[in-house]
């Protein structure tokens, strides 16, 4: 399904309306009308039968009588309030002042409808009360993905194929584990299936699982009971929760503890979320999407990765590619961010770059991938002449003869002899220590067929440790120049 069917198909969505009143005929009649326009109705007669409900899953507008046996429909707008901003209510009564008209408008009634209810008057809030949220909800996401657009760009193979699987799997409920080195953009192909799919007026979520301490990755995902533990002053709800009808979004999934993956694998199969220090079971109705920049297959061989909970994130896997494979697409990308940060910093004449320094840009691995591409692009916007000369570029990209980076070291030299330094004359400390990390690495991989397990142990290092290494500086069997 494309972007525009899929926006299109989203239109639709927000169709659930709950009436809470205690006149049997006024639920009957509201249910008989709404259910007319295609509307899907439920109705309570008492704010008490209502208020579990909301944990039950997505409601688009709520249509609640002031007027209620036991608890009346204001406090009970206070509940909703309280953890439910966004749903729309429409307040309806048949003896209200106006005291209570503005108390309710100050709680967070959206509109007033004063009984005997007109069929044209309710129609109509109820519609605008839909269109409104879904629009809200469509300003936000796309908000969030103002600034990711760009870095979908390109016109290689790779990009080409995954905008093929991101059509495919974008129209369905199924979960899908995006893998890749870090900076290459896993986040965005997220937004880009949200943003394509039957959940895009609803929230996308996101949680970086390796930015969070293990002690409250818990309280995180699933929120927290008052007083639950130290430092609990307040209720909170948990990332689950605020994703209920939309997407959650779960970054770096391979660095969460065994624990809390126990408990992330209980809410994939049941639906059912548990807040931390709470009794109460209630369900949500969210799209799990996960990423990782680790090689998930090893960390479960190794023990440090639910196989279950491996099969139940990847049941489609895509993987984003290094921009070392994506070709052109790196001057592309360097062009787009060029303009972007000229307009940003207001740097007139647009930054452009002179034959050299795309040659040299071009050539150069980018092991931080993209995310190091845009920073070099606002470092040249700020700091460079124009247009941007191969002197102005870093060292580890124009090289010491403009080369994509300075020469390995020979991989016969003694090493007591010490190391040829004239070719690394312009690199920093920091510059000239990665590079001889990365080329002697590599030549232990060489010297052991690229047995990675023999490698670490030659290198004195752990096997998971020469793992990252490997990602860090974009190494693979075949991929490897000199």
């Amino acid at each position: 399904m494309g972007y525009t069917d899929a926006m299109a198909e989203a239109d639709q969505i927000g169709q659930r309306v709950v009436v809470v009143d205690d006149e049997r005929n006024i639920r009957r009649t509201l249910s008989m009308v709404l259910e007319g326009e295609g509307y899907s109705v439920e109705t309570f007669e008492s704010a008490e039968a209502f208020l579990p409900r909301l944990a039950a899953g997505p409601i688009d507008v709520i249509l609640l009588d002031v007027r209620l046996p036991g608890m009346d429909g204001l406090s009970c707008l206070e509940k909703i309030r309280e953890e439910h901003v966004s749903v729309p209510v429409l307040m309806i009564s048949g003896h209200a002042t106006i005291e209570e008209a503005v108390r309710a408008i100050n709680i967070g009634a959206n509109d007033f409808l004063e009984k005997p209810l007109s069929r044209e008057r309710v129609l109509v809030s109820v519609k605008n009360a839909v269109e409104r949220k879904a629009l809200n909800a469509k300003v936000r996401a796309l908000e969030a993905a103002e600034s990711s657009d760009e870095e979908m760009l390109g016109n290689s193979e790779p990009m080409r194929k995954i905008r093929e699987q991101i059509a495919k799997v974008a129209g369905t409920s199924v979960r899908v584990l995006i893998t890749g080195e870090s900076g290459t953009g896993k986040e965005l192909i997220a937004r880009a299936i949200h943003r394509a799919s039957r959940r895009t007026s609803g929230p996308f979520v996101k949680v970086n699982c390796a930015a969070i301490p293990s002690e409250l990755i818990e309280s995180e995902l699933f929120g927290h009971e008052r007083g639950a533990f130290s430092g609990a002053v307040q209720k909170k709800r948990g990332r689950f929760e605020l994703a209920d009808g939309g997407t959650l979004f779960l970054d770096e999934i391979g660095d969460m503890t065994l624990e809390a993956q126990a408990k992330l694998l209980r809410v994939l199969q049941t639906g059912e979320v548990i807040r931390v220090g709470g009794e109460k079971t209630f369900t949500v109705d969210v799209r799990v999407l996960a990423a990782t920049n680790k090689e998930l297959e090893e960390e479960v061989k190794a023990g440090n990765f639910r196989e279950d909970l491996y099969f139940r994130v990847s049941v489609v896997p895509i993987h984003s590619p290094p921009l070392r494979d994506r070709g052109d697409d790196v001057l592309l990308l360097m062009s787009w961010y060029l303009k972007h940060f000229s307009r940003e910093h207001a740097v007139s004449p647009e930054v452009l770059l002179t034959p050299e320094s795309a040659d040299a840009i071009a050539r150069y691995s980018f092991p931080g991938n993209v995310r190091e591409l845009r920073n070099l692009a606002e470092r040249l916007v700020i700091l460079s002449d124009k247009p941007v000369r191969l002197a102005d570029l870093p060292p580890q990209i124009a090289g010491a003869e403009g080369s994509s980076r300075p020469p390995a070291i020979a991989p016969n030299e003694d090493p007591k002899a010490g190391v040829e330094l004239s070719a690394y004359g312009n690199l920093t400390l920091r510059e000239l220590r990665e590079v001889v990390e990365r080329d002697y690495i590599i030549k232990k991989l060489e010297e052991t067929g690229w047995n990675v397990t023999r490698t670490a142990e030659q290198l004195g290092i752990e096997r998971t440790n020469l793992h990252k290494k490997l990602k860090q500086f974009g190494l693979k069997k075949g991929l490897v120049q000199g």
